[in-house]
């Protein structure tokens, strides 16, 4: 068998391929952006044609880099941005439109009038999930109900919906897939059946013929044709779930958070799903061929290294995101002060879209580096009161918090994060978790590596940091966040 395993990471900004050996290591990888389409404000899409023009790019330029053909892989995985939402022909193949973004606001009226009396919360019980524009379902209603070429492919039953990864498979296999984690964010996925729901379906207004067929994340769904011919596809899995995989977060009460723009974290809840009372998502994790599924418990957190450049761009306290640890490094602590981003108000597990950002607590006595030292720490609060939501929602105390992304290379925001916790942050020796994550689930399918136990072993850790405050000074910088927090809410 082949040694070497590939994986395709269809992110928000650009795509990668990445080719690994059997112990887990990175042998080559190559990378290219993708343009970002604004045509109104709140509106944001992709061209799914350059995607794929990309994928193939990326997919030579790493083969060729490693002095590799295809035909050296024993598999290929896919990890993907998760609710980016594509529609295209059933006969054509091609693109009836752009791709909307999953960060593009365009539903927000359709969710209102879709939710009805029952508001947000309508199909929350079958999809864990609250009627948003975050989600897929809503955005293909909304472009066959405003885009005469979609609407005219529905009419005709030859519209094909999918995620992104769905669109990547269509191109590199020919069959209409998409994974069980995949399927979990476009509030049509029954969490129970693992199947589409036909209340969701028929209330929201989506062709149930346009929808693609859901397997399981860890599974040989067919060769690839093309730039990958004969490798098998054997993986799929949204970033965050490829993540959470790539972190051998495995057992229940494993978590890990990936600090970037934002802040995504996932806390693994076992087999069943877990229904939140306190403002958080539920969603399937992985499924690893026909074993029971993996579920999760998901907190995102809207503004989190984005709260670092706007100190840059905005105040011009820094002048890269880099600098931010030295100036914050310049005082002992935060002098009182506190910065709450609710730029675009509160996600979870406040959900408030009345919140506005706050820096309270100022005197004369505040400095740049206060400014900067609560800009850090307002990334640990949030993820704090994640947590927090998820272990009163799971009954599962975390006994520690695995983490990656960007803002991992922190070590004030790091230390802190376990101060504020009261548990060890741990750090991996391989960043890059979320094309890991892909490669691993592709390769257990494949026979690469036998189970998770196998993949697990290949997991180390690069360094963590331990908690180190006392229990008076954390409680008493818990209670002043929180009313910092109150502070925000009711703006608008």
């Amino acid at each position: 068998m082949a040694e070497f395993v590939g994986a395709i990471d269809q992110g928000t900004t650009s795509t990668r391929f990445v080719v690994i050996d059997q112990a887990g290591s990175f042998v080559a990888m190559a990378q290219r952006e993708h343009r970002q389409v604004y045509p109104r404000p709140g509106w944001v899409e992709h061209d799914p044609i350059e995607i794929w023009g990309n994928t193939e790019l990326v997919v030579r330029e790493a083969l060729a880099s490693a002095g590799l053909d295809a035909s050296d892989l024993a598999c290929v995985g896919i990890t993907n941005q998760r609710e980016t939402t594509v529609a295209w022909s059933r006969a054509t193949g091609r693109p009836a439109c752009n791709a909307i973004v999953w960060q593009d606001t365009r539903t927000d009226d359709l969710c209102r009038a879709i939710g009805g009396d029952a508001g947000p919360e309508r199909f929350r019980h079958i999809t864990g999930l609250p009627l948003a524009t975050y989600f897929s379902g809503p955005k293909v209603r909304w472009l066959i109900d405003n885009d005469p070429e979609v609407a005219a492919l529905a009419r005709s039953g030859e519209l094909l919906f999918g995620t992104i990864d769905s669109w990547l498979a269509w191109n590199l296999v020919g069959r209409h897939v998409t994974d069980v984690s995949n399927a979990s964010r476009t509030q049509l996925m029954d969490l129970e059946t693992l199947q589409w729901s036909a209340e969701a379906v028929e209330g929201i207004g989506v062709p149930g013929d346009a929808l693609p067929e859901i397997v399981s994340s860890s599974a040989v769904i067919d060769e690839c044709r093309g730039v990958l011919a004969g490798v098998p596809l054997a993986g799929i899995l949204g970033d965050q779930q490829a993540a959470l995989f790539g972190q051998a977060c495995f057992a229940p009460g494993q978590a890990k958070n990936t600090y970037g723009t934002g802040c995504f974290l996932l806390l693994n809840t076992g087999n069943a799903p877990v229904w939140s009372g306190n403002g958080l998502l539920t969603t399937v994790a992985y499924r690893i061929g026909d074993e029971p599924a993996a579920y999760a418990l998901e907190g995102s957190v809207a503004i989190a290294g984005a709260a670092v450049q706007w100190l840059r761009d905005n105040l011009g306290l820094i002048e890269d995101a880099a600098a931010v640890e030295a100036l914050a490094r310049s005082v002992d602590d935060n002098g009182d002060v506190y910065f709450v981003p609710a730029f675009s108000g509160l996600f979870a597990p406040y959900w408030r879209d009345d919140a506005r950002g706050v820096i309270a607590g100022l005197t004369r006595f505040a400095t740049a580096g206060h400014i900067a030292r609560a800009t850090l720490e307002a990334v640990a609060y949030q993820t704090m009161d994640v947590v927090r939501a998820m272990e009163a929602d799971a009954g599962l105390p975390l006994g520690s918090l695995k983490v990656d992304g960007g803002m991992v290379r922190n070590g004030l925001l790091m230390q802190f994060q376990a101060d504020i916790l009261d548990v060890p942050v741990i750090l991996p020796a391989a960043a890059e978790t979320t094309v890991l994550g892909a490669a691993y689930a592709a390769g257990i399918a494949a026979g690469v590596w036998p189970d998770t136990d196998e993949v697990a072993g290949h997991w180390r850790e690069s360094s963590r940091f331990l908690p180190a405050m006392d229990e008076a000074q954390r409680e008493r910088l818990r209670a002043r966040w929180a009313k910092a927090v109150e502070k925000s809410m009711a703006w608008l």
